[in-house]
C-alpha cells in the first residue's frame, strides 16, 4: 500500500456549433473526428456500428509512444448525450460528457465537461497543468475546428487551428 492520492480537476465550457444536434452528434465519434479535427489519429478496437455507440473502445498516441485508451460510456442519439473514459495507464484518466440542445434557429449549444484524475505523482503533475486558461484554449481550438467544418464541410488548416 501506498500513501498515493490522485489530484482531481475539472472543467465545464458551453460551446455555441454552427448546425442543429442532428448535424453536430454525428460528428462526436472517435472515426468522424477525421474530418474536423487536424491530425486526429485513433486505433479502432471494438464498434459493431463502425462507429460510436455504447461500449466503443479505441485508441489515440500519446507523444512518448503510449497509447490513451477510451470507452463510450455513454451513447443516447435520441437526447444527444454522450460520454467517454479514457485512461493513460500510470498517469491521467479522464471522464468526458457531452450534451447537445438545439439553439434557433440553426445551431447547438454543446455542454462540455472534463473531469481529470492523476494515477501516480508524475499523473498529478500533468493534471495540475490542466488550468482553466488550458481548458478553455483546448475547448476554443475544437469549437473553431468544428465549426469550420460545419460550415464549409471541409477540415480546418492546422497551421491556422491552434
Amino acid at each position: 500500500m501506498t500513501d498515493f492520492q490522485g489530484k482531481r480537476v475539472a472543467h465545464e465550457y458551453i460551446q455555441t456549433n454552427a448546425a442543429p444536434p442532428e448535424q453536430v452528434f454525428p460528428l462526436l465519434c472517435p472515426v468522424r473526428e477525421a474530418e474536423w479535427v487536424p491530425g486526429w489519429q485513433h486505433r479502432l478496437i471494438y464498434s459493431q456500428s463502425g462507429v460510436a455507440e455504447s461500449g466503443c473502445v479505441f485508441t489515440t498516441p500519446n507523444e512518448d509512444g503510449t497509447e490513451n485508451i477510451w470507452v463510450v460510456t455513454e451513447y443516447d442519439p435520441a437526447t444527444f448525450r454522450i460520454a467517454f473514459a479514457w485512461v493513460n495507464p500510470r498517469r491521467v484518466t479522464a471522464q468526458i460528457r457531452i450534451g447537445l440542445q438545439a439553439k434557433p434557429p440553426q445551431e447547438t449549444t454543446a455542454r462540455i465537461s472534463y473531469t481529470y484524475t492523476g494515477l501516480s505523482p508524475e499523473g498529478n503533475r500533468e493534471v495540475e497543468r490542466y488550468d482553466e486558461n488550458w481548458f478553455r484554449h483546448k475547448m476554443q481550438s475544437w469549437e473553431t475546428a468544428i465549426n469550420h467544418y460545419l460550415r464549409t464541410g471541409k477540415l480546418i488548416d492546422a497551421a491556422t487551428w491552434e
